[in-house]
Parts: C-alpha cells; sequence; structure tokens
C-alpha cells in the first residue's frame, strides 16, 4: 500500500477588496443574487454570478422547495441559464456568495460536478470565486480542482 496527496492550489484575499478589479465587480453581482434567492426553509441565500467568453455577466440564485430536495442551487442555476442564453459560450470566471456567511462558501457535489460537466462540454476551464457576505475570498484557477477523483462520462463508456 501506498500513500497519495491530493493538493488544492488557491489563492486567498483578505477581502474582497484586495482583488482585482474585475473579479470584485463579479463577487458584487454574486452578492447582489443573493437577493433573488428562494430560501424559506434553510434561510441560507446563496447567490453566483459567471463572466461569459463574451464579457456578459449572467446570475443565478438558488430556489427551494418544500418538497425537498427539489430545490437547486445558485451554481446549476446559473450553469442552466448560461447553456440557455449562451449556447456553447465558455464562462472565463464564476463567483459565489452566500448573504449570511462571512467565510467563503465552496460549491456543492452536485454543484461541482455540474460545472465540470459545463467545463469539458465548452472544451474549457473558468476561474472559481468563493467568498461570503465579508471576510476572506479563495480563488481557484479551474473549478475542477474542487473535484480532483472526478469521473466524466467517457469513464461512465469503458
Amino acid at each position: 500500500m501506498r500513500h497519495e496527496h491530493l493538493h488544492i492550489d488557491y489563492q486567498v484575499y483578505a477581502t474582497a477588496a484586495d482583488l482585482p478589479p474585475d473579479d470584485a465587480a463579479l463577487l458584487r453581482e454574486a452578492q447582489s443574487a443573493t437577493a433573488l434567492s428562494y430560501a424559506p426553509y434553510s434561510n441560507f441565500h446563496v447567490g453566483a454570478a459567471a463572466r461569459m467568453a463574451s464579457g456578459a455577466i449572467v446570475r443565478g440564485a438558488n430556489q427551494e422547495n418544500a418538497s425537498y430536495p427539489v430545490g437547486i442551487c445558485a451554481e446549476r442555476t446559473l450553469l442552466s441559464v448560461a447553456a440557455t442564453l449562451h449556447p456553447g459560450e465558455t464562462i472565463d470566471t464564476l463567483a459565489v456568495t452566500a448573504a449570511e456567511i462571512h467565510e467563503p462558501i465552496s460549491p456543492c457535489g452536485l454543484c461541482r460536478q455540474s460545472m465540470l460537466e459545463f467545463q469539458n462540454r465548452t472544451g474549457r476551464p473558468f476561474r472559481l470565486i468563493m467568498g461570503g457576505a465579508t471576510g476572506p475570498v479563495y480563488v481557484l484557477e479551474d473549478a475542477r480542482a474542487l473535484l480532483p477523483l472526478a469521473f466524466t462520462n467517457e469513464d461512465l463508456r469503458r
């Protein structure tokens, strides 16, 4: 038996104000998207915003449902909107945040897999900015870093 280690490279910014201007603006878009959240059960209001390759900004917010787990996370809402309104276009950067949390939030497993699938489908990785209402901000150069042992459709066909 041998031991292996997984390593995730990411940048840490003390606050959103320390981000490059374009990234700070995108995180503000994600923060404003938290107001679009429908979260009467969890009170966990999540917003996401993406800058498409064309420069267009797409936003998404989590949408809960009394018939749990029928709701949809902000990231998957955003990916659906992006694929529908900008078919075939790649995402440059995606930002995600929550209204009530003061530490960076990280996408759930379903969202991580969905981001990987979007990247595979469009043929280009995208950057991921994770923030909270205040506090530090994490930036990954490739969203796939959050799912290092991911599987793809090609893996399923083998």
